[in-house]
């Protein structure tokens, strides 16, 4: 396949990047959605074929770890071992805060752009945390 970014997530997103991915992809975007259904065991091989030689893969997900960072992410990186790749992260809809198309196509262009943060909080307002 002649993707160049892969955007890598699960549940109830995955519907909205995926109607968002179609619009891209309908301008001209090499870019595709690789949905995880089953997080254990987690499908390590299948999921290295699917993201082997594309150049940038964005992982969403509504969950962070404190210290480590989205635990999705984490097997994404371990799956992807040794292969060279853009890798960023996205962390979305904490504290309910609602997931919109429009915010997810913003970071979807800015990571196509590579113009967006390895780990990237969507919608989050900076000048409301503490100095």
């Amino acid at each position: 396949s002649d993707l160049d970014t892969v955007i890598v997530a699960l549940g109830s997103t995955l519907g909205t990047i995926e109607d968002v991915v179609d619009e891209l992809r309908a301008e001209g975007s090499k870019i595709g959605v690789l949905g995880i259904t089953c997080f254990r065991p987690f499908p390590f091989e299948a999921i290295r074929a699917a993201l082997a030689g594309r150049k940038r893969v964005v992982v969403f997900e509504r969950a962070l770890a404190a210290g480590i960072g989205g635990i999705v992410d984490g097997e994404i990186r371990t799956a992807m071992a040794g292969l060279p790749y853009q890798a960023y992260s996205v962390i979305g809809g904490l504290g309910g805060r609602p997931i919109t198309r429009k915010s997810l196509r913003a970071m979807i262009e800015a990571a196509i752009a590579d113009q967006l943060e390895p780990l990237t909080f969507l919608d989050l307002k900076r000048e409301m945390l503490p100095r």
